[in-house]
């Protein structure tokens, strides 16, 4: 991928104009999985691959967007692109534009944006909310206007939800606005507060792709257990009305009344109600330093994922267990919505090379794939770079 100082000279060769360079990371989510529309606690990182865009100003209305990753050029008055998607790259940034001039933020004059990206995209590491990010930076940048990163958070949500038609929760978004480095983010995602919660430096974040994602990822999974754990909401709240979504809900609430629930929702809920106390003891655990109990805490996520949310898969399953058997591993887990895609884990950085090596190999031989990996810190949250 080309540098910040790279990005800045093909833009200034292209349009003849300055420009400034912004930068925001992809994530990937420690533990906290399918407790965000619940309104509970998430933790996740960002990750040190990330969006560049290049940037400055035009007088005549228009929009001009090169992405290098796709070699396709975006060339035309704003009022059009903002008329609806058109189901490409161009869709994020578009969507962006859209958000900000609903919320009377003038975006008529129009941008020259040169865009590249080292986030691996179908990955389910968010290249799409780190497009959004970085084109909402660059812009309001530009614009010279200021804007809360909670509030920047949202309006990428709302331009995705709203215009690209994707129905994502808040915390891609909100953790690459607000990521650190070497520290994950333990999110609020009903008050939209957070907690920083360091990492050790000595300590890789390395993901591991499966390459399958099942057929039941497609929706109808998804769907059918959010549908379990409302019916579970529902009886909770019968006997308790204070409880508005299952992050008020206790054990103790499942033992009283789990009986009058179908067995499908009332794992859908313990996985929930203990999910978020996991993420809770997550932030106790990383301020202690205490690793161990950090990787305890991934091993217990990944079982309720498995046996009580029900949405692990036999290729999940053969990397997680290939992965508690290397050295210097602490914990890993399924990470992201389930039925394939990634797997995460936490691991000694002297262990790291070896590590990958082992995964690769030994994930190849039991299932005949070949994995993509990914090693990384935990980073900074999206930024101007200085060049």
């Amino acid at each position: 991928m080309q540098t910040p100082e790279e990005l800045a000279a093909l833009h200034f060769a292209t349009y003849n104009s300055p420009a400034q360079v912004y930068s925001a990371p992809g994530r990937v989510n420690l533990i906290g999985e399918h407790t965000d529309y619940s309104g509970g606690f998430v933790m996740p990182a960002a990750i040190d691959f990330s969006t560049l865009i290049a940037i400055s100003p035009r007088t005549d209305g228009r929009l001009l967007a090169h992405s290098i990753n796709f070699n396709e050029r975006l060339d035309k008055p704003i009022d059009e692109v903002l008329a609806g998607r058109v189901r490409s790259w161009s869709d994020y940034p578009a969507g962006v534009l859209w958000a900000l001039r609903e919320k009377g933020v003038d975006v008529s004059s129009g941008f020259s944006m040169t865009i590249v990206g080292d986030v691996p995209l179908g990955a389910g590491l968010s290249s799409s909310a780190s497009l959004e990010v970085s084109t909402a930076f660059a812009v309001l940048g530009t614009l010279g206007v200021e804007m809360p990163l909670a509030e920047i958070a949202l309006l990428c949500q709302h331009a995705e939800n709203g215009f690209v038609g994707a129905n994502v929760g808040i915390m891609d978004q909100f953790v690459i606005c607000c990521g650190q480095q070497d520290h994950a983010v333990m999110i609020d995602t009903r008050f939209l507060t957070y907690t920083l919660a360091p990492i050790p430096s000595n300590v890789r974040i390395v993901i591991c792709n499966s390459m399958v994602k099942h057929a039941l990822a497609e929706g109808g999974g998804y769907t059918q257990r959010r549908a379990e754990m409302e019916a579970g909401l529902h009886i909770l709240q019968q006997h308790r009305p204070e409880i508005v979504a299952l992050r008020d809900a206790t054990l103790d609430d499942l033992a009283r009344w789990g009986s009058e629930m179908k067995p499908e929702s009332l794992r859908r809920c313990r996985h929930v109600i203990t999910e978020d106390l996991r993420v809770e003891a997550a932030v106790e655990a990383f301020q202690a330093h205490d690793l161990t109990r950090f990787g305890q805490l991934m091993h217990q996520a990944q079982l309720s994922f498995r046996n009580d949310f029900e949405a692990s898969c036999p290729e999940i399953d053969a990397l997680i267990e290939l992965a508690n058997h290397q050295p210097g591993c602490f914990g890993a887990r399924l990470t992201g919505g389930g039925f394939g895609g990634c797997t995460v884990n936490l691991i000694a950085a002297e262990h790291a090379a070896a590590f990958v090596e082992a995964m690769r190999a030994g994930y190849r031989a039991a299932t005949g794939i070949t994995a993509e990996i990914y090693t990384s810190r935990a980073s900074a949250g999206a930024h101007m770079v200085t060049i």
